[in-house]
C-alpha cells in the first residue's frame, strides 16, 4: 500500500480518481505500489507479460519499437506526471504492434498492477474511458514521430530536437551523446554526428563530450 504523498500522486495523475467509489478507492491505495527502475532497465518487451498501469513520478520511459535490422525508432518519450499506458496494453484488445519500454534514467513509478487494473477497468467506465483515451492520445504521439521520420529531412528533425528540449528543459545546454539522440530521432548515430558538425560549422551549436550547447536559437528556428 502507498503513502499519503503517493495517493496524492494519483489523485492528480488518474483522472478517474474522483469518479472512484469510496471502496474502489481504498482498493485502488491497497493494491498501488511504488516501483523503481535503473537506468537502461527494461520495463516492457515483445512476449512478457505487461506489468499494469503506471505513473511516473521521477526519471523518464522511453516507449520504441526494432526493426529487423536492429535500428531503435522511439515512439515517445514520458516524464514527472505522465501516464505509460501500454506498459498495460494487455488490456487493449485493439493495440496489435508489439512496443518495447525502458528507463532512460533512474524512474520511479506508482504502479497499478495488470491484474487489479483489468478488475478495475471492467467494473468502473471511468477507468476504461481514461484508457482508451489516453491510449488516442499516446497513438497522437505515435503518428507525430512517424510523420517526422517519414516527411521531415533530417536536419528539420534534429532540430525540432533540440528545440523541443530546449523548451521542456528551459536550458541551452542539452546533456546528450550522439547515440541517444539517434535513438530518439529514429536515425542513425553518422547522420546526427555529421548534422551536429554542420551546425556547429554554422554557429548555431558547440558541441562537447555528452553535450549540446544552443548557441543561436534563430538560426536554428530557420530548420523548423
Amino acid at each position: 500500500m502507498i503513502d499519503a504523498e503517493k495517493l496524492r500522486w494519483m489523485e492528480k495523475g488518474f483522472s478517474f480518481f474522483d469518479k472512484l467509489t469510496e471502496q474502489e478507492k481504498n482498493e485502488t491505495a491497497e493494491n498501488a505500489v511504488e516501483v523503481c527502475f535503473q537506468r537502461g532497465q527494461s520495463i516492457h518487451r515483445a512476449g512478457e507479460d505487461c506489468a499494469g498501469l503506471m505513473l511516473v513520478t521521477s526519471g523518464q520511459l522511453r516507449t520504441y519499437i526494432l526493426s529487423d535490422d536492429g535500428r531503435e525508432v522511439t515512439l515517445y518519450r514520458l516524464w514527472k506526471g505522465d501516464v505509460c499506458v501500454l506498459s498495460a496494453s494487455c488490456v487493449l484488445s485493439e493495440v496489435a504492434f508489439d512496443v518495447l519500454i525502458e528507463a532512460v534514467e533512474d524512474t520511479r513509478v506508482i504502479l497499478l498492477p495488470l491484474a487489479y487494473f483489468r478488475q478495475l477497468k471492467e467494473k468502473n467506465v471511468y477507468v476504461e474511458l481514461f484508457t482508451y483515451r489516453l491510449a488516442t492520445e499516446r497513438f497522437s504521439d505515435v503518428m507525430w514521430s512517424l510523420q517526422q521520420i517519414l516527411f521531415m529531412r533530417a536536419d528539420q528533425r534534429l532540430a525540432a530536437f533540440l528545440w523541443d528540449e530546449m523548451a521542456r528543459t528551459g536550458r541551452e545546454e542539452l546533456s546528450y551523446t550522439h547515440d541517444q539522440i539517434a535513438r530518439y530521432m529514429g536515425s542513425a548515430r553518422e547522420v546526427v554526428s555529421r548534422l551536429l558538425k554542420y551546425f556547429s560549422e554554422e554557429g548555431i551549436v558547440k558541441v562537447s563530450r555528452g553535450k549540446i550547447l544552443v548557441t543561436d536559437r534563430d538560426k536554428l528556428k530557420k530548420f523548423l
